[in-house]
């Protein structure tokens, strides 16, 4: 019964994220239109409504006059509460304007902490209004209007709830920014129409640069990549179109087969990448080759998502085909923000899968459960041979961005990555175990360019739980000895393993009992550091004087210790049994770094 009710949990959390996933698509494709302004407002108020849950949902606007008025609802009982129109510096959306931030509240009406405007507040009492949630609506950081989510009882919002809002936000602004560029294309149309009526060759190019934008439109739904985007670009205007990544690096180049250029490099571009990002606009500069360039950047709201480089050989001036090309140059970074938030959205939903079912596995580990064994093959992945676990870490990056980078490899390999007690995990079958552990290490220090120790443990009867646990403290101990840079399986660190395998735990006390136990019980008893000391002692390779500057006493002080640890002892320690001594003191520091919450 208890694998019944999860799978309907986890049929429930699919269906969920389905519907998430589907609703924010079909909002992109209804942007990717330029349809009007109001029409695309009200289907994004539509699809948060609906898949918020809330009683109404209603998005504002800040006019001319610096009000703030209600554009689109649904759920709303009162005609009236769409001519709602409030000063921009009260109420919850004056806080969520002021601070571009998300902000809530359980009961409006007893709200101390808000400025209430009292022809809002009526229109409150009218709707029943109680929870209210908003979320800004930025455009190139400045914040235009917000999105509210409401409930006509008291109650808290929860994370999931207001990032899924955020989402919808973010591409409302979006739309608020295609409206104002196409309501600019059509205001340049009216007097291209008015100066030129007569000239046929720039009717010509309107219907060129009208046929581009429906090509566009057209490989967004039909499915197509950035790269179709790309290449149909350098098509329409010739020359060579380049693709940037938010770090400047190129994604995809294409070039015009009727009349190609050299595509200028990362490094050249980077000034013009920097010009378009700070200025929100297409910028263009003409080389010492007349080459002319014109990168415009690729922005989702206030996101930063790349930049798209166009190259060409220069013209004599700026004549209106010209600016009609940079015009759809720009039209298409939108396009391409849009197929990029599509993509993430999958990804970022596909990464989340991978993690919730690796920690299930973790958690639930040894054995798979037949609920578990259904999800993982759904995903083209066999759980049996899910047989080594690696743990990776490193001083640079956080395990969340290791993390990221382990689902890129998990999908190659039909593993699973994620993050399990803090600590970027991926589980993966390996016919041996040290070669998938060094092919990790070296494709993430290939990529993150940044020293990573990555540490391997083959899982048992499918216990993925303990192999996470020797991995994790073997990986701290490689740390301790001074490793920071390195792929290896905890079978390497052998020597160690008294200290990473809690099975051998009473092991590990009987040793350091019979090697220094009498020092560990004095320092206890009295108080003193005589542990301590003998460990300086041997780092500082039995030299006194150094021994004394590291603990920052005198010489006279330190003999003194190390006759009382002879004492203690009751044997001449720096003849008799010093190996064993040493491997004690040494055995003791490690376990002490294992056992400490990193």
């Amino acid at each position: 019964m208890a694998s019944d009710a999860g799978g309907e949990v986890d049929s429930y959390s699919l269906l969920r994220r389905q519907r998430e996933l589907a609703s924010l698509y079909a909002t992109a494709k209804s942007l990717t239109a330029l349809g009007e302004l109001d029409e695309v407002l009200q289907s994004i108020v539509h699809h948060a409504h609906e898949l918020i849950g809330t009683d109404f949902t209603y998005l504002s606007l800040v006019g001319t006059d610096g009000r703030l008025s209600a554009r689109a609802s649904e759920g709303t009982i009162s005609a009236s509460f769409l001519a709602a129109c409030i000063p921009a510096d009260v109420g919850l959306g004056g806080k969520v304007l002021a601070s571009r931030s998300p902000h809530w509240v359980r009961n409006y009406a007893a709200a101390t902490l808000i400025d209430h405007d009292p022809n809002f507040d009526r229109l409150v009492a009218t709707e029943a209004l109680v929870a209210l949630l908003g979320v800004p609506l930025v455009i190139r950081g400045e914040a235009v209007g917000a999105l509210f989510a409401a409930d006509r009882s008291e109650r808290s919002f929860q994370a999931d709830e207001i990032a899924l809002l955020i989402a919808f936000a973010d591409h409302a602004a979006v739309a608020l920014d295609n409206a104002r560029l196409y309501e600019a294309s059509r205001t340049a149309l009216q007097e291209l129409q008015v100066a030129y009526r007569k000239n046929e060759e720039h009717m010509a190019v309107m219907e060129r640069a009208q046929a581009i934008h429906e090509a566009l439109t057209g490989v967004v739904l039909g499915g197509g990549t950035p790269g179709d985007v790309a290449q149909l670009l350098a098509d329409q205007l010739g020359g060579s179109v380049t693709l940037l990544d938010r770090a400047g690096a190129a994604l995809v180049r294409r070039d015009s087969a009727s009349s190609p250029c050299r595509a200028p490099s990362e490094t050249d571009l980077a000034d013009a990448v920097k010009d378009a990002h700070r200025s929100g606009r297409c910028t263009t500069s003409v080389d010492t080759a007349g080459v002319a360039r014109s990168v415009a950047a690729i922005q989702a709201g206030d996101s930063y998502l790349g930049a798209l480089a166009w190259s060409r050989e220069a013209t004599t001036g700026h004549d209106a085909p010209d600016d009609m090309n940079l015009r759809t140059l720009e039209r298409a970074t939108h396009v391409l923000g849009l197929l990029i938030l599509k993509e993430r959205a999958v990804a970022e939903a596909s990464e989340r899968l991978s993690g919730e079912l690796l920690t299930e596995l973790m958690v639930g580990s040894p054995g798979i459960s037949p609920a578990q064994r259904a999800r993982t093959r759904a995903r083209n992945i066999d759980a049996d041979r899910l047989d080594l676990v690696v743990v990776v870490d490193s001083v640079a990056l956080s395990s969340t961005d290791l993390s990221r980078h382990l689902h890129d490899i998990a999908r190659d390999c039909s593993g699973l990555a994620g993050e399990h007690l803090g600590r970027a995990t991926m589980i993966l079958h390996g016919a041996d175990d040290d070669r998938p552990v060094e092919e990790v290490h070296h494709r993430l220090r290939r990529t993150l360019g940044e020293p990573v120790i990555v540490v391997g443990e083959r899982a048992v009867n499918h216990d993925w739980s303990r192999a996470f646990s020797l991995a994790s403290r073997c990986g701290a101990v490689m740390r301790a000895i001074g490793h920071t840079d390195l792929g290896a399986t905890t079978g390497r660190y052998a020597l160690y393993a008294m200290i990473f395998d809690t099975e051998r735990v009473r092991e590990l006390d009987r040793f350091i009992s019979g090697s220094i136990g009498p020092l560990l019980d004095y320092d206890q008893r009295r108080g003193t550091s005589l542990v301590d000391t003998l460990s300086a002692y041997y780092v500082h390779r039995a030299n006194v004087a150094a021994t004394a500057r590291a603990l920052h006493v005198h010489v006279n002080t330190l003999l003194k210790r190390l006759d009382r640890a002879s004492n203690v002892l009751g044997l001449n320690w720096r003849q008799e049994n010093d190996l064993e001594l040493q491997l004690g003191l040494r055995l003791h520091q490690l376990r002490a770094v294992v056992t400490t919450p990193s």
